[in-house]
Protein backbone atom coordinates (compact mmCIF):
# COMPACT_ATOMS: atom_id res chain seq x y z
CA UNK A 1 0.00 0.00 0.00
CA UNK A 2 2.87 2.57 0.99
CA UNK A 3 4.55 1.67 -2.78
CA UNK A 4 1.28 2.87 -4.08
CA UNK A 5 0.98 6.19 -2.48
CA UNK A 6 4.51 6.70 -3.24
CA UNK A 7 4.18 5.98 -6.97
CA UNK A 8 1.28 8.36 -6.98
CA UNK A 9 2.68 11.26 -4.93
CA UNK A 10 5.68 10.89 -7.60
CA UNK A 11 3.54 10.66 -10.62
CA UNK A 12 1.70 13.53 -9.21
CA UNK A 13 4.84 15.85 -8.37
CA UNK A 14 6.34 15.08 -11.42
CA UNK A 15 2.94 16.14 -13.61
CA UNK A 16 3.37 19.20 -11.26
CA UNK A 17 6.83 20.39 -12.23
CA UNK A 18 6.16 19.26 -16.11
CA UNK A 19 2.87 21.59 -16.09
CA UNK A 20 5.11 24.44 -14.20
CA UNK A 21 8.09 24.37 -16.07
CA UNK A 22 5.79 24.29 -19.82
CA UNK A 23 3.46 26.83 -18.24
CA UNK A 24 6.59 29.39 -18.20
CA UNK A 25 6.50 29.54 -21.92
CA UNK A 26 10.47 30.01 -22.24
CA UNK A 27 11.53 26.55 -21.77
CA UNK A 28 11.07 23.64 -23.68
CA UNK A 29 12.40 19.71 -23.68
CA UNK A 30 14.10 20.66 -27.04
CA UNK A 31 16.20 22.69 -25.24
CA UNK A 32 14.89 26.13 -26.25
CA UNK A 33 13.96 28.67 -24.68
CA UNK A 34 11.67 31.13 -27.02
CA UNK A 35 9.56 33.47 -25.29
CA UNK A 36 5.83 32.84 -25.57
CA UNK A 37 5.07 35.66 -27.76
CA UNK A 38 7.71 34.50 -30.45
CA UNK A 39 5.67 32.64 -33.53
CA UNK A 40 7.64 33.36 -36.26
CA UNK A 41 11.46 33.20 -37.40
CA UNK A 42 13.08 34.37 -41.71
CA UNK A 43 16.18 32.48 -42.36
CA UNK A 44 17.45 34.24 -45.44
CA UNK A 45 20.08 32.30 -48.33
CA UNK A 46 23.23 32.38 -46.77
CA UNK A 47 25.42 34.73 -49.01
CA UNK A 48 28.53 32.43 -50.65
CA UNK A 49 31.62 35.36 -49.54
CA UNK A 50 34.78 32.47 -49.34
CA UNK A 51 37.59 32.65 -52.07
CA UNK A 52 36.89 28.80 -53.04
CA UNK A 53 34.00 27.68 -54.37
CA UNK A 54 31.74 24.94 -53.56
CA UNK A 55 28.19 25.56 -55.43
CA UNK A 56 25.74 23.72 -53.39
CA UNK A 57 27.10 24.57 -49.36
CA UNK A 58 24.86 27.95 -49.11
CA UNK A 59 21.94 26.20 -50.35
CA UNK A 60 22.69 23.31 -47.95
CA UNK A 61 23.27 25.00 -45.23
CA UNK A 62 20.46 27.10 -45.44
CA UNK A 63 18.17 24.00 -45.56
CA UNK A 64 19.82 22.52 -43.29
CA UNK A 65 18.98 25.55 -40.49
CA UNK A 66 15.58 25.42 -41.61
CA UNK A 67 14.70 21.81 -40.66
CA UNK A 68 16.77 22.20 -37.45
CA UNK A 69 14.43 24.63 -36.63
CA UNK A 70 10.89 22.84 -38.17
CA UNK A 71 12.27 20.13 -36.07
CA UNK A 72 12.73 21.43 -32.63
CA UNK A 73 10.24 24.64 -32.35
CA UNK A 74 7.05 25.64 -33.97
CA UNK A 75 8.62 28.76 -34.88
CA UNK A 76 6.48 29.80 -38.51
CA UNK A 77 8.86 30.43 -41.25
CA UNK A 78 7.89 33.40 -43.18
CA UNK A 79 10.38 34.68 -46.02
CA UNK A 80 10.62 38.19 -44.31
CA UNK A 81 9.46 39.75 -41.30
CA UNK A 82 9.75 37.41 -38.93
CA UNK A 83 9.97 37.74 -34.72
CA UNK A 84 13.64 36.31 -34.84
CA UNK A 85 15.34 36.90 -38.33
CA UNK A 86 18.78 34.68 -39.59
CA UNK A 87 20.60 36.27 -42.10
CA UNK A 88 24.42 34.10 -42.97
CA UNK A 89 27.16 34.21 -45.12
CA UNK A 90 29.73 31.59 -45.51
CA UNK A 91 33.06 33.35 -45.01
CA UNK A 92 35.33 30.92 -45.08
CA UNK A 93 36.14 27.40 -46.96
CA UNK A 94 39.78 26.08 -47.01
CA UNK A 95 41.67 23.29 -47.21
CA UNK A 96 45.22 22.93 -44.94
CA UNK A 97 47.61 20.22 -44.48
CA UNK A 98 47.13 18.99 -40.83
CA UNK A 99 50.01 15.93 -40.38
CA UNK A 100 53.27 15.67 -41.93
CA UNK A 101 55.17 12.76 -42.38
CA UNK A 102 58.68 12.45 -41.97
CA UNK A 103 58.99 12.95 -45.78
CA UNK A 104 57.40 16.36 -45.03
CA UNK A 105 54.65 15.43 -47.15
CA UNK A 106 51.12 15.54 -45.62
CA UNK A 107 48.99 13.04 -44.24
CA UNK A 108 46.09 14.48 -42.68
CA UNK A 109 44.09 17.12 -44.51
CA UNK A 110 41.56 19.71 -42.79
CA UNK A 111 38.22 20.98 -44.67
CA UNK A 112 37.30 24.34 -42.72
CA UNK A 113 34.21 25.97 -43.41
CA UNK A 114 33.38 29.41 -41.40
CA UNK A 115 29.95 31.25 -41.14
CA UNK A 116 28.94 34.24 -39.53
CA UNK A 117 25.24 35.02 -38.65
CA UNK A 118 23.39 38.04 -37.85
CA UNK A 119 20.91 36.91 -35.46
CA UNK A 120 17.54 39.28 -34.82
CA UNK A 121 14.84 38.83 -32.03
CA UNK A 122 12.87 42.07 -32.98
CA UNK A 123 10.53 41.18 -29.56
CA UNK A 124 13.68 41.02 -27.56
CA UNK A 125 16.51 43.12 -29.29
CA UNK A 126 18.96 41.97 -26.21
CA UNK A 127 18.72 38.75 -27.57
CA UNK A 128 20.21 40.10 -30.87
CA UNK A 129 24.08 38.38 -31.50
CA UNK A 130 26.39 38.85 -34.65
CA UNK A 131 28.72 35.48 -33.89
CA UNK A 132 31.23 33.39 -36.25
CA UNK A 133 31.27 29.61 -36.85
CA UNK A 134 33.77 27.29 -37.65
CA UNK A 135 33.64 23.61 -38.25
CA UNK A 136 35.96 21.16 -39.93
CA UNK A 137 36.35 17.43 -41.08
CA UNK A 138 39.86 15.94 -41.62
CA UNK A 139 40.61 13.46 -44.44
CA UNK A 140 43.12 10.96 -45.37
CA UNK A 141 45.66 13.05 -48.11
CA UNK A 142 45.77 10.29 -50.35
CA UNK A 143 42.33 10.88 -51.05
CA UNK A 144 41.32 13.85 -53.10
CA UNK A 145 38.59 16.56 -51.92
CA UNK A 146 36.20 15.96 -54.86
CA UNK A 147 36.12 12.17 -53.90
CA UNK A 148 34.88 12.75 -49.75
CA UNK A 149 33.75 16.53 -50.20
CA UNK A 150 30.12 15.64 -49.95
CA UNK A 151 30.65 13.63 -46.99
CA UNK A 152 33.22 15.84 -44.70
CA UNK A 153 30.70 19.29 -45.37
CA UNK A 154 27.66 16.90 -44.26
CA UNK A 155 29.19 16.65 -41.18
CA UNK A 156 30.38 19.81 -40.96
CA UNK A 157 26.87 21.46 -41.53
CA UNK A 158 25.85 19.35 -38.76
CA UNK A 159 28.10 21.30 -36.52
CA UNK A 160 27.41 24.65 -37.96
CA UNK A 161 23.66 24.19 -37.72
CA UNK A 162 23.68 22.70 -34.54
CA UNK A 163 25.94 25.50 -33.27
CA UNK A 164 23.70 28.46 -34.64
CA UNK A 165 20.68 26.54 -33.08
CA UNK A 166 22.47 26.71 -29.77
CA UNK A 167 23.25 30.05 -29.86
CA UNK A 168 20.12 31.90 -31.17
CA UNK A 169 17.38 29.86 -29.54
CA UNK A 170 18.97 27.45 -27.10
CA UNK A 171 21.21 30.25 -25.65
CA UNK A 172 23.42 27.87 -24.90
Amino acid sequence: MRKAISAILAAAALGITALLVHSCGIYSFSGTSIQPDVHSISIHYFEYKALRVNPTLSNDITEALKDQFRRFTTLEQVDEGGDLDIVGEIIGYDVKAMGITANEVASQNRLTVNVKIYFTNNKYPEDNIEQSFSAYADFDATQSLDAVESTLCEDIIDQLVEDIFNATVAQW
